[in-house]
């Protein structure tokens, strides 16, 4: 063969411009369908992730209840020794010296964990906001307040026990936290009750649940299992009802309660 006719069969084997554009465009094409199969999935894997750092949560509260005469861990209280304030609580304990310039911050694993644990199971990989509690290191998680956890302005200021949940399989342990100013780590139920009665009625939107997880959330229950939860429930005390239509309005991902009442919260 010539040389010339190799330049021929060379040329006749090229790409034209029309050809490439078409590929191009099939590409393309393939990407747009492929792409939200893609992103499902990588939904469905940051929920079992957050599904796990629950249950993780959950043992470590009967672990808890263990070893302190089966009363689970408060949610929060507050100690101060001379200039040093210990802010304890359930995740994390934060304390702050005072008597330095500046004033030195630190950070440890809180009261569920008895001072060990790996502190980035405390981080909802779907959630990318900030928290809203001094310097929590990671975020994204509530723990139920106003019937398990308590704190320490009610009286008696003690936690509840497990042999007092009459369900656990049905009772709120953990849950995915989410409001406007953050991922408030004080899980509330919807409507006052007498084990919570010194918290704020406006509050309790603030411990609303984030259905953050393909528009489901995800939880813990007092019997160590964890699920996504679908329904969403929108009521609660009338001081708050505003700022929680507000918000909702407002922003993609919602916030609400896990049932329509304080039912999937209390102890009964």
């Amino acid at each position: 063969m010539g040389l010339s006719a190799m330049k021929l069969s060379g040329r006749n084997h090229a790409f034209t411009l029309i050809e490439l554009l078409t590929v191009m465009a099939m590409i393309a094409g393939l990407l747009l369908i492929l792409l939200p199969s893609l992103q499902a999935a990588r939904q469905q894997a940051q929920s079992i992730y957050c599904l796990n750092n629950l249950r993780q949560m959950a043992i470590a509260a009967h672990q808890y209840a263990n070893s302190y005469r089966d009363r689970y861990p408060l949610a929060y209280y507050t100690v101060k020794i001379s200039q040093v304030r210990y802010y304890y609580s359930w995740d994390f304990t934060t304390w702050k010296d005072w008597g330095k310039t500046p004033a030195v911050e630190c950070v440890e694993p809180g009261l569920l964990w008895m001072g060990n644990t790996i502190e980035k199971v405390h981080q909802c990989p779907a959630f990318k906001r900030e928290d809203n509690w001094f310097a929590d290191p990671y975020t994204g998680y509530n723990y139920n307040t106003s019937y398990i956890g308590m704190n320490e302005t009610v009286t008696p200021n003690n936690s509840a026990r497990t042999t007092e949940v009459a369900c656990p399989g049905q009772t709120a342990l953990f849950g995915d936290g989410e409001f406007s100013s953050g991922a408030n780590k004080f899980m509330r139920a919807p409507f006052s009750n007498p084990r919570d009665a010194s918290f704020s009625d406006p509050g309790r939107v603030a411990g609303t649940q984030g259905y953050r997880h393909r528009s489901k959330t995800n939880i813990a229950f007092c019997d160590g299992h964890a699920m996504t939860w679908e329904s969403l429930y929108k009521n609660t005390d009338s001081m708050g009802q505003q700022v929680l239509n507000e918000y909702n309005a407002c922003n993609r991902v919602q916030i609400g309660f896990l049932s329509p009442d304080n039912s999937l919260y209390d102890l009964q």
